[in-house]
């Protein structure tokens, strides 16, 4: 008999992994949420270091931020994320901008504000939101381009946690995050508003994730309905909860609908009993897959940030995945009723349009046009009766300013507001240039009504007046039309984003994407992975377009086009990797990527971009 312990079993071995020197962090614009202090990569040496490229336009990279609350929570004491504010507008190089987006979107850790994109630059990163994740010994272990990767983030993170605490290169403690004093103001960032019936208002205080309803002076406050917390809970005004709510709309039974927009659903206020209910929306975000239509309780929605009733539905202006949806009160149903999910600018019949965040709606005082501000397009557009699609305005992802004019060469800077004027005109607020603009589908003209109205995100007419959100003054602002609108003359701008330079003839495009630690792909149902490829202009390429289920794809680029953009959307579904696990847990990773790209003899001849993983090749 041997009396001796048995051996311990070995703990396994740390999986290996590409591992690169991460480069410095640097911006222009400073720390913010640091208490002024100033941060380098070797003072957070010792903690798991997350960095999240982000610019506050971009409703993806607002669905990441969300992704990460839970996580940033759980691991408070070995994880810094740190925001890396990398700017497309030009007002989101402001600084004064980016510090009220972190408020705006409650961003509880440290961001660099980088104006000019430089350390965007020096990690390589191609697309809004990017991921990467730090080591303690500060190298780049993994790199993430869209949503869905929380998960397998948490998991990698575990993982370096067991590792460092091991090798003793894992320093726990309080992280750099600083919290900002709170301001006390009425609202704060309010989203939109609606005349009532009295003459007062309702106003989404989106930040404080309530509904404010006003005086006709817009500023003496009625009643709130919410607890100023986030959450998806009905009832009256003292327990209903919203998280971020923007569009209202009157229902033809006198409720209200709400835009829930974080909680991917739609409310109905009772202003005269002051109960909330939900009409639409499981408070799950729609995923590729998923049902896109069916009953209203029962189908995943995805950031709802406008809503009007136009013919006999609700519209909904669903920023998160690109298309109009409707809500039909009658049969109690959701539908996709415009676009595909493709970000972009295609005109047309309502299935085959591509529209790009659409933030704000308004129908035409003839009832005719239901307006749309497309904001990444920083388009006006519209849906006729025949559910057809037009753009007045605007001409694609990349190209913005403050230039009035005739419609075909005036360009708008990401509005979020439509109002309808009694003349058939649209009043626009054109948010990132602080101003209020017009448009007159008679003479096809575009002017400007209004400036320095900071951040305008809606307006509502009023005895002839344009009262206004200003949202990022945190009040309702009374405008009286003027006589003569002004003309601008010319502020014209691009993207800062280099075109990256390739090679005629065949482009290999590679999306890399590796499962999580302990998932692999679900090939249940088929296949895993999906990848559709198209360009603007549409003959950039030969060949190589439309869609297939292969993350790696041979490009034929047409003779005689020069430039353009590459629009690449992948998807790849992975599920836990037990086989004792009966029904495992399955996560989406998803990402659209617009890449501007210049042919030339000198350019490369692959075009990698990451979903998930590191690519080896690079």
């Amino acid at each position: 008999m041997n009396d001796a312990a048995p051996a311990p079993t070995p703990a396994p071995a740390p999986r290996k992994r590409a591992r690169v020197r991460a480069p410095e962090l640097i911006g222009k614009g400073g720390w913010l949420n640091t208490g002024d202090q100033q941060y380098t990569l070797a003072d957070l040496r010792g903690r798991i270091v997350i960095l999240d490229f982000w610019t506050f336009c971009c409703v993806n990279c607002l669905h990441v931020l969300d992704e990460l609350r839970e996580l940033e929570e759980k691991h408070r004491d070995t994880v810094v994320i740190v925001g890396v504010h990398s700017p497309k507008f030009v007002h989101e190089a402001e600084h004064q901008a980016v510090v009220d987006a972190v408020e705006r979107y409650e961003v509880h850790h440290p961001v660099l504000d980088d104006p000019e994109l430089a350390t965007w630059k020096q990690y390589a990163v191609r697309a809004w939101p990017t991921l990467v994740v730090i080591d303690p010994e500060g190298y780049v272990v993994a790199q993430h381009a869209g949503e869905g990767h929380a998960h397998a983030i948490e998991k990698l993170v575990e993982e370096l946690e067991a590792e460092h605490a091991a090798k003793g290169t894992l320093r726990r403690g309080d992280g750099p995050y600083v919290a900002p004093e709170p301001v006390a103001t009425h609202l704060r960032f309010p989203g939109k508003a609606l005349l009532l019936p009295d003459g007062g208002f309702l106003v989404s205080d989106t930040t404080r994730h309530r509904l404010v309803e006003l005086d006709a002076d817009g500023e003496t406050v009625r009643r709130h309905f919410g607890t100023g917390e986030r959450g998806l809970n009905d009832g009256g005004p003292d327990e209903v909860r919203f998280s971020e709510p923007q569009g209202l709309a009157v229902l033809p039974d006198g409720r209200i609908a709400v835009a829930d927009t974080v909680n991917h659903a739609i409310r109905a206020l009772d202003l005269t009993t002051g109960t909330t209910s939900t009409l639409a929306g499981t408070g799950r975000q729609w995923w590729q897959g998923t049902p896109a239509s069916g009953p209203a309780r029962e189908v995943d929605l995805s950031s709802p940030w406008d809503i009007a009733w136009f013919g006999d539905r609700l519209w909904i202006a669903m920023a998160g995945v690109h298309q109009l949806w409707t809500y039909d009160p009658e049969s109690v149903t959701v539908r996709v009723a415009a676009g595909t999910t493709n970000e972009g600018l295609v005109d047309g019949p309502a299935a085959e349009a591509w529209f790009a965040q659409p933030s704000g709606l308004a129908v035409s005082a003839d009832g005719e046009r239901l307006w749309v501000a497309d904001s990444e397009t920083s388009a006006l557009r519209w849906v006729d009766r025949d559910e057809l699609v037009h753009t007045a305005v605007g001409t694609g992802l990349f190209d913005f300013g403050h230039r009035d004019g005739a419609a075909g060469q005036a360009l708008l800077q990401h509005p979020l507001g439509v109002t309808a004027l009694p003349d058939g005109s649209v009043a626009i607020s054109d948010t990132y240039n602080h101003a209020l603009r017009r448009y007159d589908p008679a003479s096809g003209e575009v002017t400007t009504l209004a400036t320095d109205v900071r951040e305008p995100s809606d307006a509502v007419l009023v005895d002839g007046d344009l009262v206004v959100v200003e949202s990022a003054r945190h009040r309702l602002t009374r405008l009286r039309l003027p006589e003569e609108a002004a003309r601008v003359a010319g502020q014209a701008h691009r993207t800062q984003r280099a075109a990256t330079e390739i090679a005629p003839g065949t482009l290999r495009l590679d999306v890399v994407f590796q499962a999580p630690a302990g998932q692999k792909l679900d090939t249940r149902y088929g296949p895993s992975t999906r990848l559709l490829v198209s360009a603007t202009p549409p003959e950039l390429l030969a060949e190589g377009s439309g869609a297939g289920t292969d993350l790696g794809r041979d490009l034929v680029l047409a003779d005689g086009v020069t430039e353009g953009v590459l629009h690449v959307s992948a998807m790849a579904a992975s599920c836990d990797d037990d086989p004792a696990t009966e029904y495992p847990a399955c996560h989406m990773h998803q990402q659209d990527w617009g890449v501007p790209v210049r042919v030339t003899a000198e350019g490369t001849p692959r075009l990698p971009l990451v979903l998930a993983g590191m690519d080896e090749q690079g």
